[in-house]
């Protein structure tokens, strides 16, 4: 079984997701048990000489100046409980893994001075694959305390757990697995939810499913060139360097190779194509730089003390700190969301090409039988609509907020809003490059006297292992779904 060390630093999208979707185990260096019993060390000495610690030895949020004198260990389950307020359909299992992985990262750094037994219980319930019933509604981003507090009050054996592909009671699941509650002690719960592991752990996944499928929508690029008699010298590496545009020069290097051996490059081509295929490298490499900045900027999430408060073990103290926040995050997601939709609207854009009406050769609407064939143009308004669905989504939410907490908490974030919305829009674009696919490998079979680059030819056998050439009028909504599902594997 694959397995993925926590050092507290290092770790990448690719860990997570093999976490989340391979169940890979998961190891912990020595040196984090280290740095978690020196934070812990610290913090007990702190709140031992009287210091006000936020949720150790006060209340949280408005009632922050309310003390916690009594019952100090007893305040974290009130704590974990009165944070259970999240609504809404429950998170997919490996939504949910990636969540918990996410925040054992975070806690790995050693800042948050979490006891180093209940981390120890946290790593269990991964590698046991005991997964809480996590609610999808509940926080603005400003920490994801309220989706966080049914990963808490599992730990502790309180609410819903999903194991061996059933949901128990908490306290049953941890029986079954071998397990006991979590005993937490002061501050424990509030390490546990004071974090923004959904959104980093989400992400994580969002980004990873985005990689992969910007290399399948430059393949499916490559087959459109090819069925459309496309002009593969505006890929000609001079023209990208004379305006490098983020990611331009690379994305022309990647679709070219793809084009590898095409007789394109040796017979008469349109001097200027549409621009959804003129201006690909552009678009997709704007896309390509969004991505690294977003990939970037979770990575940095995984791999950073984002807790409130902070044990700072160098300085052997304990300060509030606003490190819980998250607008770089929502910022790059919102952004990845605009890039992806510039991405996904030439791609519909070059399937409106294909399937035209007798366009660039090819047989009207792409049907070998024509008369009142309609061939592949119904499926036109399926892709209008997923453009649409896309457009729709793209629209920006970090500003969408309210003050809460009787004005304690006047800012947030959205960055759960972001990602998840970005996770949709990836589920669309996935869809949509698998109709620009299907035509392209339709229209590349009408072309039986070209020769198709390897990348391109790579693509049109792929397609044809899901879903065979169009002769008559069939129904081709399966043959898309089927294909887009191929590629979620991929």
């Amino acid at each position: 079984m694959k397995r993925v060390v926590f050092s507290g630093a290092a770790t990448t999208i690719a860990d997570i997701a093999a976490i989340a979707r391979e169940n890979a185990l998961i190891e912990v260096e020595p040196d984090v048990y280290g740095r978690l019993e020196m934070a812990r060390v610290i913090l007990d000495r702190a709140a031992a000489s009287g210091q006000q610690i936020y949720g150790l030895n006060t209340g949280l949020g408005a009632n922050l100046k309310t003390p916690v004198t009594d019952g100090i260990a007893a305040f974290q389950q009130q704590l974990v409980r009165g944070r259970g307020m999240g609504v809404g359909p429950s998170m997919q299992r490996d939504v949910t893994r990636a969540v918990l992985a996410a925040r054992l990262a975070m806690l790995s750094v050693g800042g948050s001075g979490i006891s180093p037994a209940v981390f120890n219980d946290l790593l269990a319930l991964l590698n046991k694959q005991i997964h809480p019933v996590l609610p999808s509604i509940g926080s603005i981003g400003a920490g994801d305390l309220v989706l966080l507090s049914a990963l808490a009050q599992t730990l502790i054996g309180e609410g819903e757990a999903e194991y061996m592909g059933t949901v128990h009671p908490s306290a049953r699941a941890l029986k079954m697995a071998g397990l006991e509650p979590a005993s937490l002690g002061p501050k424990d719960g509030l390490s546990l939810l004071n974090a923004s592991a959904v959104s980093v752990g989400q992400g994580a996944l969002v980004a990873a499913d985005a990689t992969l499928l910007l290399e399948l929508q430059r393949r499916a690029v490559a087959m459109s060139f090819e069925a459309l008699g496309g002009n593969p010298q505006i890929l000609t590496p001079a023209i990208q360097r004379a305006r490098p545009a983020a990611g331009q020069v690379e994305e022309a290097e990647k679709l070219l190779a793809l084009l590898d051996g095409s007789s394109l490059f040796e017979t008469k081509t349109a001097i200027q194509d549409a621009l959804s295929l003129r201006c690909v490298a552009s678009i997709q490499g704007a896309l390509a730089h969004t991505l690294e900045t977003t990939t970037g900027a979770v990575e940095i999430e995984l791999n950073s003390a984002a807790d409130n408060p902070l044990v700072i073990i160098d300085e052997e103290r304990v300060l509030s700190t606003g490190n819980f926040h998250t607008p770089s995050l929502a910022l790059a997601f919102e952004t990845l969301g605009l890039a992806i939709a510039q991405t996904a609207l030439a791609s519909a854009a070059r399937f409106i090409q294909i399937t035209g009406s007798g366009r660039h050769g090819l047989p009207r609407y792409l049907s070998p039988v024509g008369g009142a064939s309609a061939g592949f143009v119904p499926l036109q308004k399926t892709v209008a609509a997923l453009a649409g669905a896309i457009r729709h989504k793209a629209n920006p939410v970090l500003l969408d907020f309210l003050a809460v907490s009787e004005g304690v908490e006047d800012h947030a974030t959205q960055t759960p809003l972001a990602v998840a919305k970005c996770a949709e829009i990836v589920d669309l674009w996935r869809q949509l490059v698998a109709c620009e696919m299907l035509a392209a490998a339709q229209a590349m079979d009408l072309r039986p006297e070209h020769r198709c680059g390897k990348g391109a030819r790579l693509g049109c056998d792929s397609v044809r292992t899901i879903s065979p050439g169009l002769e008559t009028d069939r129904a081709l909504g399966a043959d898309v779904s089927a294909l887009a599902e191929s590629l979620r594997r991929l």
